[in-house]
């Protein structure tokens, strides 16, 4: 009897013991191990010979496009002030001597397009920039142009191309809220966000009594639902994002529509029971 308590007993102060002391172990390995400093690669030699706005080692580019990206963000300094730049990279890079080859400060965007991630696009933002164009514009700008289903409908260049002619025309008007331009997919959403307000008004709207054309008191009492739907998340988006009158006149046009064929359709009357049906 004595033998087997003895070895219970041994093995729970073990376990007790293993239980203390190696929390207390891992943080003393993790405290005192000598860690590696983090340091910026740095590849000077991958930068080319003539100064150049665009750095296109991903090939992502063909000649004629970084040509003209080229001299395009050459006219947008000379007029402007603001330094706009491109780097692309595969499995290469130069790194930290960009830096000092293009004299980057904080009037300056530069634009990475690296293939490896999951977003292409990537900024280094001046501290100059960002009164202009907040942390909001640029995480819109990265989701809209640099998300893979973009990339591979529109191509690499077309990725860089549309954010960088986004990032000129906001410096250019000093500023944006918000990234300019509204895609087809975000469009269609408002349309049909327009349509389903429009529905909303329309039935709102049934005539609930003798006489009555059009129950403007129910169409108030709703509203908070199709305003929202119409004006927040219909018309919202695109007066914000662009001065089209295209968009604007369809998604009005969806509304008008929707309210048409939704009061149009004829509400189940109220059957009113008879005194023998009592």
């Amino acid at each position: 009897m004595t033998k087997p308590t003895l070895n219970t007993l041994v093995q729970r102060l073990g376990i007790i013991a293993i239980a203390i002391f190696l929390p207390i172990t891992t943080i003393f390995a993790i405290a005192f191990t000598q860690i590696p400093a983090a340091y910026a690669f740095d590849a000077p030699e991958l930068l080319p010979e003539t100064y150049s706005n665009v750095i296109d080692l991903g090939k992502f580019l063909n000649e004629a496009e970084e040509l003209a990206l080229d001299q395009k963000l050459t006219k947008f300094e000379d007029r402007t002030g603001w330094k706009l730049r491109v780097l692309t990279q595969v499995d290469r890079t130069p790194g930290r001597a960009v830096k000092e080859f293009w004299g980057l400060d904080e009037r300056s965007v530069m634009l990475v397009a690296d293939s490896r991630g999951r977003n292409l696009l990537n900024f280094s933002v001046g501290d100059g920039v960002y009164p202009l164009l907040s942390r909001s514009f640029w995480i819109e700008l990265q989701s809209r142009y640099g998300n893979q289903f973009y990339v591979r409908e529109q191509g690499y260049d077309q990725s860089i191309l549309s954010a960088i002619d986004a990032i000129a025309t906001c410096l250019d008007q000093d500023g944006c809220a918000v990234v300019p331009g509204i895609p087809q997919e975000q469009w269609i959403l408002t349309l049909i966000t327009s349509i389903v307000g429009g529905i909303i008004f329309g039935f709102a709207g049934h005539p609930r009594k003798d006489g009555e054309i059009f129950a403007w008191k129910w169409a108030l009492i709703f509203t908070p639902l199709w305003g929202m739907l119409f004006i927040s998340f219909g018309l919202g988006p695109v007066v914000t994002r662009t001065s089209e009158w295209v968009p604007i006149v369809r998604n009005v046009a969806g509304f008008v529509g929707g309210a048409v064929i939704a009061y149009l359709i004829p509400s189940p009357k109220r059957v009113t029971p008879t005194p023998e049906a009592r």
